[in-house]
């Protein structure tokens, strides 16, 4: 059976588990609610930069000692910086569990050095320009910065060439004793994992971390339109590519709103990369390498993405096919077959990723750290199961596809 704890250290961090003592393995990962839309202007980029450094070495362990026993450890271990957290992850195998947790334990407070400082600053300045040539990634940079202006949820999470040529060991450390505390963290688990030993190791570890409130106030709060006056263009900024690329942003439900789950499925029926209106429209007839909608939700607010990649001569065309498949789904609606096997596809697809712990670990964490609860599988899959046609109705009209935000490449 499948059970769920938590617990809160006194100085502060949260730990919650998804405990399955039949899994195979056990993943565990720090989630710490420092990312993008936390920086101001002299910050750009050091969320990102704080994730490069953590593992260039603590008190206890060189750089070379830490990958080398995560290596040792056998596991997958990595981690990301996106707009609103910062995640270090790692799974293994359950007789593992002690180790891997000294080691993420550990690299949570790095040495920081400046010689180390001054080597990554190279390395991110090249892995920004390693992203400039990939036109999709510029183009999806370029169209958060159109839909909430270049602070907040639109600044760049690798900061800029300028922001992390300027940035200063000093500033990064302040950023670190800012963010990092305790209590604006949460250690999440999942699979066959040993709670108990769990709580008591960590108990251990982090007893002399320096523990202080973190503000829950966000600096930059997502503007209800877009700010930065272009509308549905950014011809101003074009990006030389082959091939067209056109990234679109519309409103959407954020985080805490049960209509994400309804927004969810109208993103599959509209634009899954198969079997979706957009995909026999556009890509099986071959129109389009690519034409996809998602959604991603924030703190307070969402977007709807589409994302359309095919040949310059053909993007405008292409851009009125799915403003006119947007329309007939506005006034149509959508039919209880159409919604069925959308639900389908979404549960069936969350029941196959649920098996792997490592999966799991970032539904629990994130839910932990940016929303303080904790959802089952069974309780996701019901509030999948439980949208209608009509609620799909309510969601087109309140939030109608229309872009707020448009971004193309030149082509």
């Amino acid at each position: 059976m499948i059970q769920f704890r938590e617990t809160t250290l006194a100085n502060g961090l949260r730990i919650a588990a998804e405990i399955y003592p039949q899994a195979y393995t056990a993943a565990f990962g720090f989630f710490v609610r420092a990312g993008a839309r936390d920086e101001v202007d002299e910050e750009s980029g050091l969320s990102h930069f704080l994730e490069h450094m953590v593992f260039k070495g603590t008190p206890r362990r060189t750089a070379a000692e830490v990958n080398r026993e995560l290596d040792d450890l056998g596991g997958q271990s990595n981690a990301y910086t996106s707009e609103e957290q910062t995640v270090y992850y790692a799974t293994v195998l359950p007789k593992y569990q002690h180790r891997l947790l000294d080691v993420l334990t550990d690299i949570m407070r790095p040495s920081l050095r400046s010689d180390d400082f001054e080597t990554e600053r190279l390395v991110i300045l090249e892995e920004i320009a390693k992203y400039e040539d990939q036109p999709p990634f510029g183009a999806f940079e370029r169209s958060m910065e159109a839909r909430f202006g270049p602070r907040g949820l639109g600044r760049r999470v690798l900061g800029t060439v300028d922001s992390i040529q300027t940035m200063t060991p000093e500033a990064m450390r302040a950023y670190f004793q800012r963010r990092y505390q305790p209590g604006n963290m949460v250690l999440a688990a999942a699979g066959n994992v040993d709670f108990d030993q769990l709580v008591q190791q960590l108990e251990e570890a982090t007893r002399d971390w320096p523990s202080q409130p973190v503000a829950p106030t966000l600096l930059f709060p997502a503007p209800a339109e877009a700010v930065d006056g272009t509308g549905t263009s950014d011809a101003a900024r074009p990006l030389q590519a082959a091939q067209a690329y056109a990234i679109r942003i519309a409103a959407a439900p954020a985080l805490d709103d049960l209509d994400r789950y309804g927004m969810r499925l109208l993103g599959t029926i509209f634009g899954d990369e198969s079997g979706s209106r957009l995909f026999w429209e556009l890509v099986d007839t071959g129109r389009a390498e690519l034409a996809a909608t998602w959604t991603q939700e924030f703190i307070d607010t969402g977007a709807l993405f589409t994302y359309l990649a095919c040949a310059p001569d053909d993007l405008a065309f292409n851009l009125e096919l799915i403003d006119r498949a947007a329309s007939r789904l506005v006034k149509e609606g959508v039919a209880q077959e159409e919604l069925s096997q959308a639900i389908n596809k979404t549960t069936a697809a969350l029941i196959m990723q649920s098996e792997r712990p490592s999966n799991r670990l970032f539904t629990i964490g994130n839910h932990a750290l940016l929303q303080q609860e904790y959802v089952p599988l069974d309780t996701l899959l019901e509030r999948y199961r439980a949208v209608t046609p009509d609620d799909l109705q309510r969601l087109l009209e309140t939030y109608d596809l229309q872009p707020l935000a448009e971004v193309q490449t030149a082509g």
